[in-house]
């Protein structure tokens, strides 16, 4: 669970790091145990405002190419030093106009059990035509529950924030910090017995 002062600081990080005219602004970062995704705002488009919505759609998509290729070597080394760091893996993505466009990001597996009910809903998605696979089925499962939740699972994920600040309050760590100030001067003293007895 990444909490509230982690996500800041990792905004905060990138916010100092990305060069000023990569992004008109830094619209949306998101973070979880394997990837930091990184999105920003890009100016759209110049065009008439009568303009088709084919033309338009063209435009944002040749925008949005344009960008990817001439700041990959900058968002490159930004995402080296963001991932040596953080030890993540770190995405890209642009918002362009009303478009909003992910790059390669990380397609990370989960594993599970399901039982037989569960395995058939699965299976019904995919003799329906709507996933090719039960990874599949069970990504879009996912992606329905997040749609249909969102405030749900926002106001869940706030609730794990409490709860971890309480629980770093009490008295367990206390101990644990008392256990790490003595194995710090316990490494010390190990140290200076070192030292002296080096000497010939």
């Amino acid at each position: 669970m990444i909490t509230k002062e982690q996500r800041e600081t990792l905004r905060g990080w990138f916010a100092g790091r990305l060069p000023d005219d990569l992004f008109e602004e830094l619209t949306d970062l998101t973070v979880d145990r394997e990837e930091i995704t990184v999105i920003g705002r890009i100016p759209a488009p110049r065009l008439t405002e009568d303009a088709p919505a084919a033309e338009r759609t063209a435009a944002v998509e040749a925008r949005i190419a344009e960008f990817r290729e001439r700041t990959r070597r900058t968002r490159m080394a930004v995402a080296a030093e963001a991932e040596h760091r953080f030890r993540r893996k770190v995405s890209w993505g642009v918002v362009c106009g009303e478009e909003r466009a992910l790059f390669t990001h990380v397609a990370a597996p989960v594993m599970t059990r399901l039982r037989q009910p569960e395995r058939q809903v699965l299976d019904t998605l995919i003799a329906g035509g709507v996933a090719r696979s039960r990874s599949d089925a069970l990504a879009w499962c996912v992606r329905l529950v997040q749609r249909h939740t969102d405030d749900w699972l926002t106001e869940l994920s706030a609730s794990l924030e409490h709860v971890q600040r309480v629980r770093a309050r009490g008295p367990d760590a206390e101990q644990a910090a008392d256990g790490a100030d003595e194995a710090a001067e316990a490494d010390a003293g190990d140290e200076g017995e070192g030292t002296t007895g080096a000497a010939p």
